[in-house]
């Protein structure tokens, strides 16, 4: 690769891509917002101001790039009670029809896309891989796929060597998602002392994420795939839980918060939003996240294409409660829930 084009490159998995596109010595050109910063890589990059809904941008952003990393989206944010259908789709959809475009009207030859887990479901029975039925449930998930859809066509028909990468929530230093509000809200003891009930959660370290999208670019055996990409094995919410306490240095309460109170108090969460139209700070639905299980397997892509997961939450938890000792993250608007969640630039 000569030089890439990097959609979403002021998100937090955008910033990290970036920064190993850099270190790899790839020329970078960064397609970003009106109103956002190209952060810390100054002359070092090309940046290029656009949105994806712009066919006519998207033709000079990717001119003359070999491929394409297309990380833009539009996610659904823990504070909304309905999805909008048409903004999902106008970003994840149509946006990602406009990058195609522009990919191959500027010759680019590969295109990486970075997809979710939701595609497949918000929780799972058992560990589910690439040949499970797609059940998305939320507008972000439905978009996801169509556009997952759309990728491996133009890729068919385009002669496009396109990748889809599946990713649960996304962690490590430089997000304020899920798992940070969580060590927040532990720390300010604000987060149930939750019963184990075993339940199966995958998340994957952003290192992790990088290597897989190298890898998906640069091995030809990848063209035309759909790929899961998750750390080597999967987490309960008590273990992360009793990792995050110990790493915070506190003691592990020796009491936890019965289930049926939970249950009394989801539903609570539940009749408020009913009659404001507006979240609770907990719910049925922050219950389920916290409780249920949504667990996938990356056995794919580590066979096809060699990929090894360096990082776990064990391992990066110093660095995390490091990183979020210096911010200025004030516990929590709703209870933390462990989703899958990123924010794209």
């Amino acid at each position: 690769m000569k030089r890439v084009l990097v959609s979403g490159a002021t998100g937090f998995v955008g910033r990290h891509v970036v920064d190993r596109l850099l270190k790899d010595g790839v020329a970078v050109r960064v397609l970003y917002r009106g109103g956002s910063s190209r952060l810390h890589w100054g002359r070092a990059v090309d940046g290029v101001e656009g949105d994806v809904r712009d066919l006519r941008a998207m033709r000079i952003a990717a001119a003359d790039c070999d491929a394409v990393f297309h990380l833009a989206s539009r996610v659904h944010m823990l504070s909304e009670v309905h999805d909008e259908e048409q903004d999902h789709w106008s970003v994840n959809v149509e946006g990602t029809r406009n990058v195609l475009e522009g990919a191959l009207a500027g010759g680019c030859r590969q295109f990486i896309f970075f997809s979710t887990v939701k595609v497949m479901g918000e929780e799972t029975a058992e560990c589910l891989d690439e040949s499970s039925a797609p059940r998305p449930v939320s507008a972000y998930g439905r978009t996801k796929l169509e556009a997952e859809r759309l990728v491996l066509d133009y890729g068919k028909r385009g002669g496009l060597h396109a990748v889809c990468l599946r990713l649960p929530l996304v962690y490590g230093c430089g997000t304020k998602g899920n798992l940070v509000r969580m060590i927040s809200a532990i720390d300010h003891g604000r987060f149930p002392p939750l019963k184990e009930v075993n339940n199966r959660r995958s998340l994957v370290h952003v290192s992790n994420v990088v290597d897989a999208a190298v890898l998906a670019v640069s091995v030809p055996a990848a063209a035309g795939q759909c790929y899961i990409v998750t750390d080597a094995r999967p987490y309960s919410t008590r273990e992360l839980y009793e990792r995050i306490v110990l790493g915070l240095g506190k003691l592990i309460p020796k009491w936890y918060v019965p289930m049926w109170s939970l249950r009394t108090l989801g539903l609570l969460g539940d009749a408020v939003c009913a009659l404001t139209g507006t979240r609770f700070l907990f719910d049925s639905d922050a219950l389920r996240k916290l409780t249920g299980s949504a667990q996938y397997s990356s056995t794919k892509i580590a066979r096809e294409l060699g990929y090894q997961p360096t990082i776990d939450f064990e391992r990066a938890l110093p660095e995390l409660i490091a990183w979020y000792r210096t911010t200025n993250i004030e516990g929590l608007g709703r209870v933390a829930t462990v989703e899958g969640m990123q924010k794209s630039g």
